[in-house]
């Protein structure tokens, strides 16, 4: 049976009250013209002449998340579980996103767990989820805390974790330009927080016990 879950308090998590009316797209090309210029090139060579179109067609594509309701991808889900209490995982999640200070690619994976009361997603929903919110300008923390605070919010399970590693191109290609560095982010709530057992078996199907902590 399938069950939609409506009216949640999660609404704060689903949209960014910062952002304001987008401009036209002939702003937004108008504003690649004048970086490219800032950097010290010609907009209207050959080479360059469709590049402001092509930037705002990937930007388009970057940053969907903006458009979408995470918590929607959640909410239908199914109870004929057959009593099915055990942990649910789905690791190694292709995560792409983009840092918010520099907006420079943060790529990495994310690993999704929880312990159902009574109610499972369809498995494509979680990768839906951290994707949704990958695309949008993002710090590796709150990206974190926003996959977890949805399942936790909408599915109302027995607790989540969630674990994220990734390399941030603003560390790599820029500043100190250190290759080769990961940074791993953790958030366990409801019973993956409070039952040392449950993070630890967590943690050891991921693969990752350098997140054994109480999470954030």
């Amino acid at each position: 049976m399938d069950t939609v879950v409506a009216g949640t308090h999660t609404e704060s998590l689903f949209h960014n009250p910062n952002v304001r009316q987008r401009p036209s797209k002939s702003e937004a090309e108008a504003a690649v013209r004048t970086l490219i210029k800032w950097a010290g090139d010609n907009p209207d060579r050959e080479g360059l002449v469709g590049t402001p179109e092509r930037v705002v067609r990937a930007y388009e594509e970057f940053f969907a998340g903006y458009n979408e309701d995470p918590g929607q991808l959640l909410a239908t889900t199914f109870e004929e579980t057959s009593a099915y209490d055990e942990m649910i995982v789905l690791r190694d999640i292709r995560l792409e996103s983009h840092c918010e200070h520099h907006i420079v690619p943060i790529l990495g994976k994310a690993h999704i767990g929880y312990l159902p009361a009574g109610r499972v997603v369809g498995i494509s929903k979680l990768a839906r989820l951290v994707e949704v919110f990958a695309k949008r300008m993002q710090i590796q923390e709150a990206l974190t805390s926003q996959i977890a605070d949805t399942v936790h919010e909408v599915l109302k399970p027995h607790g989540v974790g969630v674990v994220i590693e990734a390399a941030h191109q603003c560390m790599t290609t820029r500043g100190i330009r250190n290759p080769g560095v990961s940074m791993v982010t953790s958030r366990m709530l409801g019973s993956f927080r409070n039952d040392p057992e449950t993070r630890r078996e967590f943690l050891a199907i991921i693969g990752n016990p350098r997140s054994d902590s109480n999470g954030a």
